[in-house]
């Protein structure tokens, strides 16, 4: 399925977003990985300088509803594709985080309508890349998801004893919500990266150097299946860039925009 029926809308009249949206110009799509959107709330901050940034709460995750029709990351791409077409957004960048790379990914290879004319990619999974297999989230410690997602894990860790009751709750209903959606199979989708090939529009993917979760050969692998990608190593940072090195990332993603726009003009 590569496209949306039309008679599509009545599906998702129970679908209830909670989306912040900040600043004007080109619609950006910023989506949140499994550790939910405080992950990319600065990189939303950042792009709503220059653009109108949409960051909207997957479904299921910090405590919001998620529709029994919603099992999988390909129906959360086609559920995002369905709210751009309703909001009539275009020229639509798709900027996606971890798990949210992966939607991203999967709405710009099912966008039939061509809403979509740029991607981002922070430390996507996803894809299935046979000699770099994606670490287990859910066989992982504190300290070892810790030591697997950040450059300084010393600094970064916090013993789970020391976390109060309730975020506490939050964590683990969110990685029961991407257990749901992504489990099985564990965070990828068989077929997705020989679909990557029909994605015309330019993809920037950004990867931290000490990313253990999907190593930077995992994100090589990613960028040539695409047309038209680059892959940009951020030293120091591990797969969340956008909190470790916040201002390497930043601005490369701002030479991306950059560029697209000169390609436009």
């Amino acid at each position: 399925m590569l496209g949306m029926p039309e008679d599509a809308s009545a599906r998702y009249t129970d679908l209830s977003l909670t989306v912040s949206e900040a600043g004007t110009g080109r619609p950006v799509l910023v989506l949140h990985g499994g550790g939910g959107p405080a992950t990319v709330a600065g990189l939303a901050r950042h792009l709503s300088r220059t653009a109108r940034a949409l960051t909207p709460v997957h479904p299921g995750w910090d405590g919001t509803p998620r529709p029994g029709w919603l099992t999988g990351i390909d129906d959360l791409a086609l559920a995002y594709l369905h709210v751009l077409r309703e909001r009539g957004l275009r020229d639509v960048l798709v900027v996606g985080s971890s798990l949210g790379g992966w939607i991203a990914a999967e709405m710009a290879a099912r966008d039939s309508t061509g809403s979509i004319t740029g991607l981002v990619l922070i430390g996507a999974v996803g894809v299935a890349v046979e000699a770099e297999p994606i670490a287990d989230f859910f066989a992982l410690d504190a300290r070892g998801l810790a030591e697997h997602s950040w450059h300084d894990p010393d600094r970064h860790y916090l013993d789970p004893a020391d976390v109060p009751s309730g975020e506490l709750a939050r964590r683990q209903a969110n990685a029961a919500t991407m257990r749901a959606l992504a489990g099985d199979p564990y965070m990828h989708a068989p077929d997705l990266l020989p679909r990557l090939g029909r994605v015309r529009v330019p993809a920037l993917l950004l990867w931290g150097e000490s990313d253990r979760i999907v190593t930077p050969a995992y994100g090589a692998a990613y960028a040539e299946a695409f047309a038209d990608a680059r892959l940009e190593v951020i030293p120091e940072a591990g797969h969340l860039p956008q909190l470790e090195r916040p201002e390497a990332t930043f601005a490369l993603i701002d030479a991306h925009l950059h560029r697209d726009q000169e390609r436009a003009s």
